[in-house]
């Protein structure tokens, strides 16, 4: 793998983890949405494109590699521990029903960050105890990215994981907009996970500074 962003971001600092759906965008290429995302301030991005061919994956990766390092900023790639090393990424985030976190870090080595996703509390002690860096755990609220995974699992939900992991880092995903960071923040959360709020806005660079800047108050 090539040489990350940093040698090991820390999940807890990030405040908004940027989740890609070039589908979200408004027609707008992807590459100009992360950029302006990345000049809001967001300082983590995970490549989730599960329909793209690996070569086109691979491409996008790389692009999108070259963004992040410039921003100083860290790059996950969804599910595929391959591209993640062939683009030189800073870790893979693994879906709940992907490789296990101890298969990904034999192909990884010590120092790229593995993510997880966790749908409910157990999930995320599991995730602990099998060495994940962090966990998103969602859907909080409501949102159409993640029906697929049921009813949104609400606040209580989001208390019970931070105490199944005290010391995980943890990201609550399903949406989440500027209104709700500081509820996912008192709720446990050290930041929030988004994929339309930034991809589908009309300025993503306003709206990741809103973000952070909700996180932080």
């Amino acid at each position: 793998m090539n040489k990350p962003a940093s040698a090991r971001p820390d999940p807890r600092q990030w405040g908004v983890y940027l989740v890609t759906d070039r589908g979200q965008t408004a027609g707008r290429p992807l590459l100009d949405v992360v950029g302006a995302a990345l000049d809001g301030g967001v300082r983590a991005v995970q490549v989730r494109e599960r329909d793209l061919p690996t070569r086109a994956l691979l491409a996008l990766a790389a692009a999108l590699r070259r963004l992040t390092a410039t921003a100083g900023a860290a790059l996950l790639i969804n599910d595929r521990v391959d591209v993640a090393l062939a683009c030189g990424a800073d870790g893979v985030h693994l879906p709940a029903d992907g490789m296990a976190v101890a298969d990904a870090r034999t192909l990884l080595g010590p120092a790229p960050l593995i993510g997880v996703s966790t749908h409910a509390p157990a999930e995320v002690a599991a995730a602990a105890a099998a060495g994940a860096d962090f966990a998103v755990f969602g859907p909080i609220f409501d949102t159409p990215a993640k029906r697929a995974y049921g009813p949104p699992l609400g606040l209580d939900a989001l208390a019970a994981a931070r105490a199944a992991a005290p010391r995980l880092p943890l990201l609550a995903i399903g949406g989440l907009d500027q209104q709700r960071v500081a509820v996912a923040r008192a709720g446990g959360a050290d930041g929030v996970a988004v994929i339309r709020a930034v991809m589908g806005a009309a300025d993503p660079r306003y709206a990741a500074r809103e973000l952070i800047a909700a996180r932080s108050a």
